[in-house]
């Protein structure tokens, strides 16, 4: 086992931090040693620190592989600023700049090269990089190889090739999201069926999670969340490039600091807003998935998803962009069963085999059951990703207010039986009619005759809105993908387990209102922001002007406030409050070239609030 007192003194000295935290220690020793490694680690676990300390050690250039531009010049743009000699080639880079880095990596001038796929397999590039020192290989967002993942990237599907292309040189996959099938997937696709797996809890204790159903109006759901946190930066996700735009334009009316994006703007107009959010402390993203993987911004602290994600793997990552401080980050799911259907129906609309299709779809109805189910949340997603001894995290919605469950069996007995007399031809508002008794144009009362008109009169609609889409979370119903959706068996067998109450089907209470009194909204808040520890008086007022220097010396630097100094940082400033440089060189997050670049400047800060 490698020797880590050099990687320890790197991890100080460039980066500022004390020690290695989780697996990184084990994953990072297995490489200093040359081997090949695997490594599934949380998203704010520190991955990038896995392949850049070995680069900056081994002799030679480390060459990232990573699929976003977005991503690679955060990453380039924080290195630098600690020191690091890191370079990027993109569709961006100009040739002169091109040529310069090329003739850095033939050098070994290099501690880290970053490329995307794409530029990694273009004419002749292989060919040079055989000429370069290779200090390692890392495969950053891994999981985009495989096609029983969430985000799969045919484009990634070559890199098995360089295992042949680079023989010796140790080779990383790394990534935050990853189930066993799409693990031995990336193994196999990658050749590292030999590499040591180091596969660290999916756990996030600073998460705050929660999920409900749509209301009627979900647009003002989203306000009252993003009302009650004015002034923090968070991500809202939508479906269509229109949902997108209609949530932005009406946060903006309401005066928040609301940016739209997605794939169908121009180019730059994308890079722009992006900034701003990077920079900005306030601002909020609604965003499709377009704005995905080059999120490295800190401080999100919310993410709402206003339609459902496609799976649990893709919750958890977008989820998971909140917090990366390590300061508490709240999530929020608002789901239906027409967001379901979607996701049923792009699936089969894809261009993947009928088996990957299958498991698209099997993805979707994990993730509906996971929402809509009685688990706490953090648990039910690391037992999702095999973690067998996960327990409560005590602070979910679940956890703080468990849901009442009833036995639903006989309601859904009676609810399928409707389907089923009813030919599979109707849709669901049509199946609710028909069960309470309800007719309307001449289909009705075709119907009407049937056993099962009237049978559930004495069960409000609201309970049998949730019976349906309990049913087609489980996949016991489905719905067609026109327009008109109609409902018919989806499961034989488990129609049948019910019928014969071998199955039963337990689903929560039909909750009263998805609003909440602002007395109540007010104490629930209270008890989450409880959890994280704040400033005040002198210190508040120093944090602030901290940030604010922060602020301006990043814009005078052109880059995202958090390449400069995290919060986290900051706040450890505040406590420690150094009246000299040796001082504030302890603080986490401050390493020799931050130092000897913003100490002075820093200290004046300090002087000044206190």
């Amino acid at each position: 086992m490698a020797d880590l007192t050099a990687a320890r003194e790197t991890l100080q000295r460039v980066f500022g931090h004390s020690d290695f935290r989780g697996l990184q220690a084990d994953v990072i020793s297995e490489v200093l040693d040359g081997r090949d490694v695997m490594a599934v680690l949380p998203t704010g676990g520190g991955k990038s620190f896995c392949y850049q300390i070995p680069a900056i050690l081994r002799p030679g250039v480390g060459l990232v592989v990573s699929p976003l531009i977005a991503l690679m010049q955060d990453q380039v743009a924080a290195l630098r600023t600690a020191g690091v000699a890191a370079a990027r080639l993109d569709s961006t880079i100009q040739s002169d700049a091109r040529r310069e880095t090329l003739n850095a990596a033939r050098e070994g001038a290099l501690d880290l090269l970053y490329v995307s796929p794409e530029g990694l397999f273009a004419q002749g590039f292989l060919d040079f990089l055989e000429q370069c020192p290779i200090a390692l290989i890392a495969i950053d967002e891994a999981h985009c190889v495989s096609q029983w993942g969430h985000d799969f990237r045919p484009d990634y599907r070559a890199l098995g090739q360089l295992a042949g292309r680079f023989p010796g040189v140790p080779r990383m996959a790394v990534t935050a999201t990853a189930d066993l099938k799409t693990q031995a997937d990336i193994r196999a696709q990658l050749r590292l069926e030999d590499a040591r797996a180091f596969i660290d809890s999916f756990d996030r204790p600073n998460l705050v999670l929660a999920a409900e159903r749509k209301p009627s109006k979900p647009q003002d759901r989203i306000f009252d969340i993003v009302r009650e946190r004015r002034g923090k930066s968070g991500i809202i996700y939508a479906a269509t490039r229109d949902n997108v735009e209609k949530t932005a334009a009406n946060l903006q009316a309401l005066k928040v600091p609301a940016l739209a994006y997605h794939a169908g703007l121009d180019a730059g107009i994308r890079a722009e807003r992006q900034h701003r959010f990077q920079e900005e402390d306030d601002v909020v993203m609604v965003a499709t998935i377009a704005f995905g993987m080059g999120v490295d911004k800190p401080n999100v602290r919310y993410v709402i998803h206003a339609d459902s994600p496609k799976s649990i793997e893709a919750y958890w990552q977008e989820v998971g962009r909140g917090g990366r401080d390590g300061d508490v980050a709240e999530g929020f799911c608002i789901y239906s069963a027409n967001d379901l259907r979607r996701a049923v129906m792009f699936a089969n609309q894809g261009n993947a085999s009928e088996q990957v299709k299958a498991v698209q779809i099997k993805k979707a109805r994990q993730l509906f059951a996971f929402l809509d189910g009685l688990t706490c949340r953090r648990m039910g997603v690391r037992r999702y990703f095999g973690e067998e001894n996960a327990e409560p995290c005590g602070v979910c919605d679940v956890c703080t207010d468990p849901p009442v469950s009833i036995d639903a069996t006989e309601l859904a007995s009676k609810a399928i039986s409707a389907v089923m007399r009813m030919d599979q031809r109707v849709g669901r508002g049509r199946v609710i009619g028909h069960l309470i008794g309800r007719t309307g144009d001449g289909m009705d009362e075709r119907y009407a005759s049937r056993s099962t008109f009237g049978i559930g009169a004495d069960t409000p609609e609201p309970v049998w809105r949730g019976v349906i889409e309990h049913l087609l979370f489980e996949g016991v119903l489905s719905e067609g993908e026109d327009e008109r959706p109609t409902l018919c068996i989806g499961d034989d067998e488990a129609v049948r387990a019910i019928f014969r109450k071998e199955r039963v089907i337990r689903m929560r209470e039909a909750a009263k209102s998805t609003r909440r009194s602002k007395d109540e909204r007010r104490a629930s808040r209270g008890a989450k922001d409880a959890v994280k520890a704040g400033f005040a008086g002198a210190d508040a007022k120093l944090f602030e002007a901290l940030k604010g220097w922060r602020r301006e010396t990043a814009n005078a630097s052109g880059v995202p406030p958090y390449v400069i100094f995290h919060d986290a940082t900051l706040a450890g400033i505040v406590q420690a409050k150094p009246a000299d440089l040796v001082a504030l060189g302890r603080v986490s997050g401050i390493g020799e070239a931050k130092l000897k670049k913003y100490g002075a400047e820093v200290l004046a800060v300090v002087i000044a609030g206190c």
